[in-house]
């Protein structure tokens, strides 16, 4: 019966945000917008910290890296929720779902990496700032954000592969995604042993990095208490404000949605904190990073000015001016 039900289950029925008909088209509105937001901001974001000869450094090179990650997170799940919104048919294939699971959790993973190895270059800049070019290098931050998404990989393809082998009794999920909470719901019986283990691996994987950042934050507050100079002082705090609020939207969520037990688990309310991390935070990151930073600023004014210079500028333009002045 159990296997039956199983190959039974061959695409699953995505419920969406809300099940009101009358929210889609408000839905709709709002997130769209956002979306765009989204990807325009960390695409400029990414485009300056690539391009821009003064923003060639380790951070802004993980920063180019964050944007992308927001990106991708929410061009994974938005997409696919807005076109359900208008339409009927809410329905996803068995393999789309457990791919859009592999790469959702793999992105979403790789956000706090990302974040993590970003903790470790604010720590070494402000805790030893004399060694920061000897111990940072471009080729450094490569090799952890290589490693990270090794590591990531690996990790979401251990969720896919515990998912494929549950046992559905019914094909509604109640988001808006194939998230893997979610799924592990519509299991017949629970399974233990892949709850232990996907919570196992999450803490190693998803975790440890926001340990990693709390750490490397503490010893950077007993760097801070030790400074004498107030544009100092002022300078540290000004170079991890940024960090500090973006990893607090990230693991706030997180922990929030994943780290609790699931006898407490509401969908409901998972739906809506899910909004908030695959569109809020993408959205507001970009902002983050550029309102209080006169580089970032300064990057995106030239990037700007580039593109402009080159929209006003038309091959056929030159060619019919000097038409006009020979004629």
């Amino acid at each position: 019966m159990a296997a039956r039900n199983r190959t039974e289950v061959t695409e699953f029925v995505l419920l969406g945000l809300s099940s009101w008909p009358e929210m889609q088209p408000v839905i709709f509105g709002i997130v769209l917008p956002m979306y765009l937001v989204a990807v325009m901001g960390n695409a400029l974001l990414m485009t300056a910290a690539l391009s821009d000869p003064k923003l060639q450094t380790p951070m802004y090179f993980l920063l180019s890296q964050l944007s992308f990650i927001d990106i991708s997170l929410t061009t994974i799940t938005v997409p696919q929720m807005l076109v359900h919104t208008l339409s009927v048919n809410r329905t996803i294939s068995f393999n789309c779902c457990m791919l859009q699971l592999f790469f959702f959790m793999a992105v979403g993973s790789m956000e706090g990496h990302l974040l993590a190895a970003m903790a470790y270059d604010r720590y070494v800049a402000i805790c030893d700032p004399l060694r920061y070019s000897a111990i940072i290098s471009h080729r450094l931050c490569l090799r952890i954000t290589l490693t990270s998404w090794v590591i990531v990989s690996l990790n979401s393809l251990l969720y896919s592969v515990l998912v494929t082998h549950l046992t559905f009794c019914g094909n509604q999920v109640t988001h808006f995604f194939c998230d893997i909470t979610p799924l592990l719901k519509l299991s017949c019986t629970r399974p233990v042993v892949s709850e232990l283990l996907i919570f196992t691996e999450g803490v190693a994987v998803v975790v440890s990095p926001f340990f990693f950042i709390l750490g490397s934050y503490a010893r950077i507050g007993v760097a801070i208490t030790h400074m004498h100079s107030v544009a100092a002082l002022r300078k540290a705090l000004s170079t991890c404000s940024s960090h500090i609020l973006v990893v607090l939207l990230l693991y706030g969520s997180v922990i929030c949605v994943y780290l609790r037990p699931s006898s407490s688990y509401d969908l409901d309310q998972e739906r809506q904190v899910a909004i908030f991390y695959t569109v809020v935070t993408p959205m507001l990151n970009p902002l983050i990073y550029s309102l209080r930073n006169q580089e970032v600023k300064g990057a995106l004014r030239r990037l700007f000015r580039k593109l402009c210079i080159s929209s006003n500028f038309q091959p056929g333009s030159q060619a019919n001016g000097e038409w006009q002045h020979s004629s």
